[in-house]
Order: structure tokens, then sequence, then C-alpha cells
């Protein structure tokens, strides 16, 4: 499964590489990274045709995840892409926000990587 992390912050990358160390290396997960919203709609122009689980980041400089997964599930149709939002803990609006945009699931930060494993296991 290709998941398409977005977050402004560049360790996200790191972090990720090492707590699915495992699946990656096993093939079972194939993550690609974006530190923008902008970045993340490029991205998804070159692996639009490849089944996509999106994790993205509300609170963003320039394009806001918010923004972000509008734009996604008016453009990305087929086949479309589970978008899972990470909120900080308490964002009470912007989860409303992005239920009501369509967002699949939800995580606060900071991410339980535990509990995003099982997740990710349930979405494939």
């Amino acid at each position: 499964m290709k998941i398409l992390v977005v977050d402004d912050e560049q360790d996200v990358k790191v972090l990720f590489q090492q707590r699915f160390r495992k699946e990656i290396k096993k093939g079972e997960l194939d993550f690609v990274f974006a530190f923008s919203g902008e970045e993340a709609i490029k991205t998804l122009e070159t692996i639009a045709h490849e089944a996509v689980l999106i994790l993205s980041d509300i609170n963003m400089p320039g394009m806001s995840g918010l923004q972000l997964l509008e734009i996604i599930k008016k453009d990305y149709v087929a086949p479309p892409p589970v978008v899972m939002m990470v909120t900080a803990y308490g964002d009470e609006e912007n989860f409303n926000t992005a239920k009501a945009l369509g967002a699949d699931d939800f995580l606060t930060k900071p991410v339980d990587f535990k509990l995003l494993k099982e997740k990710l296991i349930q979405k494939k």
C-alpha cells in the first residue's frame, strides 16, 4: 500500500521510516512524503492510479491540510484515496471541519504509532 504523508515538519520522514522499518523492508507499506499541501498535489498527480492512503497534518503554512482534503475529495475520485487527518489534541473545530469535508479517519498529535499501524492494517 502506498501512503502519502503530508507534514511541514521534515523530521516526520525519519520518524515514519524508523517506526515502519519492518513493513517497508517487507514491501507491505510504501511511504511517499510531501512537506506542503502544494507538494502533495504534485505528488498525487504522479501516483494517481495507485491505491493511496493519505495521512495529512492539518496545520501547515500555505495550503492547510483542510484545503488539501477539500481538493483531494473533489478532484481525486478514481480510485478515491483514504484520507486520515492529523490534528492537535483537543482541536475540535478543525476535527469537525475535516469530518464535514469527508476525512476518513483521524489521529491526534503526538501520533500513537501502535494505533496508526492497527489502522493501516485495517485499511489494506
